[in-house]
C-alpha cells in the first residue's frame, strides 16, 4: 500500500499492491497499521457503509460537523466515479479548494479523506457500488452539504450528462452560507 498525495496535502490517494494472474487477482484492501503509516495518524473506523448506483448519479457534498466529524475512506469495487473532496476548514491554507480523484474497479485505487472536507461522487459507468468506512456513525444532528455546483468552489465534475441528485443535495447551501468547520 502506498499513499499519493494530492493538491491538497490531507487527502491521499492510497494504491495497493495488486496480485494478479490468469486465475485473477488479490489485494490486501486495508491493513490498520500500514494505513496508519500510509497517512501519517491514526485512524480508527467505526463504520462501513455501501452504496449502489446508476450512471449520472451525483451523491454529495456531505460532511459532519465537530463533535461527530467523520473521516472516510472511501472506494469502488464494481464501476467507476468521479470523488470529490473539498476543504472546509477555514483556518486552512486551502480553505475552499477541491480535488478530485478517479476511482475505479479496475485502478482499485482508495481515496483517504479526513475531518474537515465536505466529500461527494459523480458515477460514470451504468453501474456503482461504493464502498467507505468512517471514523464515526452517522448523526443527523451533526449532517451539513454544499451545493455540488457552488461556482465559489468551482468543482469540474467532467460530465456533460443528465445528473441524478436527491432532493435534499438539491437544496444544500452554497459555501458562504453553510455551517463550516474553524
Amino acid at each position: 500500500m502506498k499513499a499519493i498525495d494530492t493538491a491538497i496535502p490531507d487527502v491521499k490517494i492510497i494504491e495497493p499492491a495488486v496480485f494478479a494472474d490468469d486465475r485473477g487477482f488479490f489485494f490486501e484492501s486495508f491493513s490498520q497499521v500500514k494505513f496508519e503509516a500510509a497517512i501519517g495518524r491514526s485512524a480508527t473506523f467505526v463504520q462501513d457503509n455501501h452504496s449502489r448506483s446508476g450512471k449520472g448519479v451525483l451523491r454529495g457534498l456531505h460532511y459532519q460537523l465537530p463533535p461527530r466529524a467523520q473521516a472516510k475512506l472511501v472506494r469502488v469495487v464494481i464501476g467507476e466515479v468521479y470523488d470529490v473532496a473539498v476543504d472546509i476548514r477555514r483556518s486552512s491554507p486551502t480553505f475552499g479548494q477541491w480535488v478530485g480523484v478517479l476511482l475505479s474497479e479496475e485502478n482499485k485505487r482508495q481515496l483517504w479523506i479526513p475531518e474537515g472536507f465536505a466529500h461527494g461522487f459523480l458515477t460514470l459507468s451504468d453501474r456503482v457500488e461504493f464502498l467507505y468506512k468512517t471514523t464515526d456513525y452517522y448523526a443527523p444532528e451533526s449532517d451539513r452539504g454544499i451545493r455540488w455546483d457552488d461556482p465559489q468552489i468551482g468543482i469540474d465534475w467532467k460530465s456533460g450528462d443528465t445528473l441524478t441528485l436527491s432532493p435534499k443535495d438539491q437544496r444544500q447551501p452554497l459555501l458562504a452560507d453553510a455551517e463550516l468547520f474553524e
